[in-house]
């Protein structure tokens, strides 16, 4: 599989919760309350003030991985961070290169864009 990475949608918002209920059970063993997750996804997806999600996408289309990035703004470095958050990769699909995609997008995206001086994980 190569990996496809694009900017989430509102019509991910689904794909995107259950991803983050499935990485706080699998990596805290906490049940997320299903209701607040998909209002905190719709609000990231509304507004990019809040994080921004990405999706890696399998060679048929079918969404496999998600990466969301939120912002801490640096006085002493007079520029923001991004960190990475709210990783999910299906099960199906681990082990080829999913995550490394998705990290490599962001890294790029991070280097390219102006008054963003790293990415924080």
């Amino acid at each position: 599989m190569t990996p496809r990475i694009r900017d989430a949608m509102p019509a991910d918002g689904e794909f995107l919760a259950r991803g983050n209920e499935a990485m706080a059970l699998e990596t805290e063993h906490k049940r997320l309350d299903p209701q607040v997750v998909r209002h905190g996804v719709a609000a990231a997806l509304g507004d990019r003030a809040h994080g921004r999600y990405f999706v890696a996408e399998d060679d048929a289309g079918h969404p496999v991985g998600q990466l969301m990035v939120t912002y801490e703004w640096s006085d002493w470095r007079n520029g923001q961070f991004w960190w990475i958050q709210s990783v999910y990769v299906l099960p199906a699909a681990r082990k080829q290169g999913v995550f490394r995609a998705l990290y490599d997008h962001v890294d790029a995206l991070t280097r390219s864009t102006p008054g963003v001086i790293g990415l924080r994980l």
